[in-house]
């Protein structure tokens, strides 16, 4: 019932969306004419895109002149689909309030891509893929074109698509050519998902009524119904005074993935209750802020964070994702009865699940309705969570001391962005300044995504792997268009082989991020899962140092490379004003110890090994 109701509502929106549309094309007087290709980019700079990522394909290239010719939106050519897809994945995560786009062509493009565009479904990133396509002519007739199976099926690719993203245009004509770009637009937006358009090489230049382009695209999901979200209230109101204003408030990613970080700052300073965040949730509040408590990640979390969680008298959860990495291997230890989740589609109130009443309308009236509590929660103390560098006795770079360190190095409005193993696992303790971006791919976990988040749970049948230089590649773009700060990567040596030519796209597009390597020889993560001596978790040594004037930097002017051995040597360099001022790409070769792990990722083995033996 919640999901028909659902579908109901959503196609109600969309019939408003038709009549609003209606309205303005009849009072409209010209019948000024554009492109199918104009409309798709016109649509796209009002959702603020400012940059489109990809491959060229010669089922592509004619929607790309229009692309290149484009006044404010530019062409970001990359190596390969797969690390394109990864780079708007990371740009849709800083680009807040847009969307990350991604054009590919027909078959051999679009398979390439499909992994990067599964991780934006898993992880509720909006993404548009477009795909260049045969003719209609040749879409109909089916003949044995190159890039097909041979066998006639040319619906195959999209069959694949509709598995994973939200919503799929197949534009078979210029009639409803604009609705359907219209709807899968808004799709991406309210769902916070990736959708699929094709685009015949014959319609790019055919031409529609611009009159739809004067209604903007709905942001927001459907209202809730009024009675049944006075209800919830009224009974979180109540729950709340039984807790006897003893609340903590936990947020999660998709408080970020479905535009409500205006909204939680909102609650938090008009109710003064702690808040605590996950670690998809990272940086969605901010960690200077003196309520915040630091990261819970159930029975990984360090005891005193963990303690006032899990002994509060009522959590109320803000957009959580329960995933195994997200909840310490689902070791939360907080009873559905002390529990309250607020998501974009529905609402949990202990045991009880109220469909179709979304956060997005829900929160505003309920922070109006608790700020009565604001002088009794602020009394309540919230230690501020802090991480010293330890004062270790050899001068080896240890975790232990590397990201403490690491921690002072970062200012405020820094992008930073770690692989999904060990950087992940060593930086979550880390407390961030003041509105600094922090972007991992947890859930889904895919090698190659950001440059190195290698993370293969074998053990569970997982397959969370390291991704970082392509997703870096996109965030330091968004980055630059927000005016925000450096862009940082922090990333293995095994996941940085993944896609590692995307430096050269850096380098051609003028970005300048700091890249760590943790050159460990090898996947540490999966050493500590399984097979701690094992050959399959060895890798091929690379001259890091030599890299970037391999990968673009022919001259040598562009680009710096460091390699650091010691606690000094690390030090000195992460003191050095020139270095942290970011002009140039900088590449960072750290030299750890084979052996040695982050904290959060040793006790995340163990309950890993556990659970795999049925102990959890």
């Amino acid at each position: 019932m919640g999901t028909e109701a659902r579908q109901l509502q959503g196609e109600v929106s969309r019939l408003q969306q038709e009549l609003q549309t209606l309205k303005a094309q009849y009072h409209s007087e010209d019948e000024e004419l554009i492109t199918i290709s104009d409309y798709i980019l016109k649509r796209l700079e009002q959702l603020n895109v400012t940059s489109i990522f990809g491959v060229p394909g010669d089922f592509n290239m004619p929607f790309l002149d229009f692309i290149e010719d484009h006044p404010t939106i530019q062409w970001i050519g990359n190596c390969n689909e797969l690390n394109a897809a990864y780079a708007a994945d990371g740009y849709s995560r800083v680009k807040e309030h847009s969307i990350g786009v991604v054009v590919t062509t027909f078959g051999v493009g679009e398979l390439s891509a499909t992994n990067a565009i599964a991780g934006a479904f898993s992880e509720m990133v909006p993404v548009l893929h477009i795909v260049g396509v045969p003719s209609t002519t040749q879409l109909k007739n089916k003949p044995m074109l190159h890039h097909t199976l041979g066998d006639g099926r040319f619906n195959v690719y999209t069959k694949v698509a509709e598995q994973i993203t939200a919503a799929q245009a197949i534009i078979m004509n210029k009639a409803h050519a604009a609705a359907e770009i219209d709807r899968i637009l808004v799709e991406a937006i309210i769902q916070a998902r990736p959708v699929y358009l094709t685009l015949p090489m014959d319609l790019t230049t055919e031409k529609i009524s611009a009159k739809r382009l004067k209604v903007e695209l709905p942001r927001t999901p459907p209202p809730n119904n009024p009675d049944v979200e006075s209800f919830v209230i009224d009974e979180i109101m109540k729950l709340v005074e039984d807790a006897k204003r003893d609340v903590v408030i936990l947020v999660d990613a998709c408080a970020v993935r479905h535009d409500l970080r205006e909204e939680v700052n909102d609650l938090l300073v008009k109710t003064q209750f702690p808040v605590y965040a996950t670690p998809m949730g990272k940086t969605s509040v901010s960690e200077e802020y003196e309520r915040y408590g630091g990261i819970y990640i159930g029975s990984i979390t360090h005891p005193s964070i963990k303690e006032r969680v899990e002994n509060a008298n009522l959590i109320l959860s803000i957009g959580a994702l329960k995933s195994d990495f997200n909840t310490g291997m689902f070791t939360y230890h907080i009873p559905a009865r002390h529990t309250i989740e607020l998501h974009s589609d529905h609402t949990l109130v202990h045991h009880a699940k109220f469909p179709d009443i979304g956060m997005k309308w829900l929160l505003p009236k309920l922070t109006e309705r608790l700020s009565k509590f604001q002088e009794g929660a602020s009394r309540i103390p919230v230690p501020h969570y802090k991480l010293d560098v330890p004062k270790e006795s050899d001068d080896k770079i240890s975790h232990a001391y590397f990201w403490p360190r690491v921690g002072k190095f970062f200012r405020k409005q820094d992008v930073i962005v770690a692989e999904t193993g060990t950087s992940n696992f060593g930086v979550l303790d880390v407390p961030m300044p003041d509105q600094c971006i922090f972007v991992s791919q947890i859930l889904y976990g895919s090698i190659g995504w950001a440059t190195g988040k290698h993370f293969k749970v074998s053990l569970l049948n997982l397959h969370l792997t390291e991704t970082t230089v392509a997703s870096t590649l996109g965030a330091a773009i968004a980055a630059r268009d927000r005016h925000l700060g450096r862009t940082i990567l922090f990333t293995g040596d095994g996941s940085m082989q993944l896609t590692v030519q995307e430096i050269s796209t850096m380098t051609h597009n003028k970005l300048t991020p700091i890249i760590f390597v943790l050159n460990n020889k090898g996947y540490n993560i999966e050493r500590h899962l399984h097979g701690l001596d094992r050959k399959y978790n060895d890798i091929a040594d690379w001259k890091w140092a030599s890299l970037l004037t391999t990968l673009g930097d022919i001259e040598g002017k562009l680009t710096r490379s460091y390699t650091v051995r010691s606690k000094s040597e690390l030090d000195k360099l992460l003191d050095d004003e020139e270095f942290a001022s970011a002009r140039k790409i900088q590449l960072v070769e750290v030299i750890m110890d084979k052996y040695d792990t982050p904290r959060a990722l040793r006790a995340s083995a163990a309950l890993t090994a556990q659970a795999a033996a049925g102990q959890l």
